[in-house]
């Protein structure tokens, strides 16, 4: 094991090698196997969630430091410890830097213009938009780097470079031009549809190589986030405007809107992690 790996990485190789048998076993322990890959994955996003919601029950509001200020520092400490302990990489982070900042630009123009507010007070806070919002965001980054390294993600008929990159900033700039002028999302979707439609993602669980199309796992991980959003309007991390007089689920037009900045990451996570064919070498 080499220093750019964690202690996770040779723990994970070990349950790769195990044979649990055949039959229900096998099938049982790959299920388990994918489980726990995927929560490892999802490390930095679980803790500040747990913290968004452990905040919202049990903060004192007497406390001398506001919640949100709170959550800020406790999510760059989650940062440095991933770094710390290897868990992502220097060049994975600064991707997810640059995701975090996307994030933060767009929470600026959103809060503006009343898409949502955040209902609490801050001292870490660039105008209406308290600092630890944008490790909302960096989560996602992180998320989308962790996964395709842990399962080793491969790709067939991957779509040119360029138009991947065209489509994740038409998405960007119709998050902002959607509130003067004509919504583009449905094009966009048909966009994401037409580039992605014969992309095959390869993921390494148990021993081997599986698939499905991407576009199905790109649904997929929006539709966790949609869940994950739930439950962090639920912990007053933010508010739509018809949350203020209660909680309520978020729309599920707003999985559409995770699912088209969730592709965002993913562009940004392939200038780091490559986009390799199916058998072909570390």
């Amino acid at each position: 094991m080499t220093r750019s790996h964690s202690r996770f990485a040779e723990f994970r190789r070990r349950l790769e090698a195990f044979d649990p048998g055949t039959g229900w076993r096998l099938w049982l322990y790959e299920f388990l196997l994918f489980g726990f890959k995927q929560a490892w994955a999802c490390l930095f996003g679980g803790l500040l969630l747990f913290l968004l919601l452990a905040t919202h029950m049990f903060y004192p509001d007497d406390a001398p430091l506001h919640r949100y200020d709170f959550l800020t520092l406790a999510a760059l400490a989650i940062q440095a410890g991933m770094l710390l302990f290897r868990l992502e990489t220097w060049q994975e982070a600064k991707v997810i830097l640059i995701f975090h900042i996307v994030g933060t630009v767009m929470e600026l123009f959103k809060t503006a213009v009343g898409s949502w507010d955040y209902p609490e007070a801050s001292v870490l806070h660039i105008g209406a938009v308290p600092l630890f919002s944008g490790f909302m965001y960096a989560a996602v980054g992180s998320y989308m780097a962790r996964v395709w390294r842990i399962f080793d993600f491969r790709f067939t008929r991957y779509p040119p470079h360029w138009a991947t990159w065209l489509l994740a900033a038409a998405i960007y700039v119709n998050f902002f031009t959607h509130h003067f002028m004509l919504d583009m999302r449905w094009v966009l979707f048909a966009g994401t549809a037409l580039i992605f439609r014969r992309t095959r993602v390869y993921f390494h669980n148990w021993q081997t190589h599986r698939w499905m199309p991407l576009l199905i796992g790109f649904g997929l991980v929006a539709l966790f986030i949609w869940f994950a959003e739930n439950l962090a309007t639920f912990a007053d991390a933010w508010n739509y405007p018809d949350q203020k007089a209660g909680w309520r689920m978020v729309g599920i037009a707003k999985f559409g809107s995770w699912y088209l900045l969730m592709l965002i990451s993913f562009v940004l996570v392939s200038l780091v992690s490559p986009i390799r064919e199916p058998d072909a070498p570390r």
